[in-house]
């Protein structure tokens, strides 16, 4: 039977006995109804899979003890960041989500010309509070025991000049004057860069040109935001990653 693998943000070391952040604590002892005794696996995203007992429950804490470590080799050999322009509510879980089972190492949320989400410094917090629960969630599901690096939303402008230049740098386009079989990855690292609900503006599409992002065509049809990003993510691990 596969055990529960439950995402801990705290240090974890064989030999240690912790409480329970509440949302592990309450998965594990209301949600799933484990007891003492009961087996579980932790991971804190250092690269390992922490086996654990649940030593003591109580009204006020679940305690687990770690009993043995394993490392967790699972992450692609191509590193993929996506470079996302921020979508409304559940589209944006979606792409987190699914590009984190891809195995995405890094995401940028990126604020576009048509981005129709507004974010102001307290929203932009609890946006991303809940969208590292999106990440550690499917990292608990997907076996992954590396967290994607998620970065704090950024105007398009600024996170399309800090990529590297020895990154490739992609962004879809049915027009693109790359394709899947032709495009070349340099250094094992790329960028693709997806627009948000309304697409890059004239003067977006000008800003990633500038900063060396390249048209990349997947087909002759024009993809939604949260179907772009991962069907080239898939697209560039079927071919350069692990998939």
């Amino acid at each position: 039977m596969r055990l529960t693998r439950c995402h801990v943000d705290a240090p974890l070391a064989v030999g240690v006995s912790l409480a329970l952040p509440e949302t592990a604590a309450n998965h594990l002892a209301r949600v799933l109804r484990l007891r003492e005794g009961d087996a579980c696996v932790l991971f804190n995203g250092d690269g390992h899979d922490y086996d654990a007992r649940i030593s003591a429950i109580s009204k006020r804490e679940v305690r687990a003890e770690i009993i043995a470590a394993r490392s967790v080799d699972n992450e692609s050999p191509l590193h993929v960041t996506l470079l996302q322009g921020v979508a409304r509510g559940e589209k944006m879980d979606l792409i987190l989500q699914k590009a984190t089972e891809l195995g995405v190492a890094a995401v940028v949320p990126v604020m576009a010309e048509r981005t129709e989400v507004k974010l102001d410094a307290e929203r932009a917090e609890k946006r991303m509070a809940h969208w590292r629960s999106v990440v550690a969630s499917a990292c608990e599901q997907s076996g992954r025991a590396r967290l994607p690096t998620l970065s704090a939303p950024a105007a398009l402008v600024d996170a399309a000049r800090t990529v590297g230049a020895d990154t490739t740098k992609l962004t879809l386009d049915p027009t693109g004057e790359v394709s899947l079989a032709t495009v070349q990855i340099a250094g094992g690292a790329v960028v693709v860069a997806i627009g948000p609900e309304g697409g890059w503006s004239p003067r977006d599409r000008d800003a990633l040109s500038v900063a060396g992002f390249t048209g990349l065509r997947l087909g002759p049809r024009i993809l939604r935001t949260e179907t772009a990003g991962l069907a080239a993510i898939a697209a560039l691990q079927s071919r350069f990653g692990d998939l």
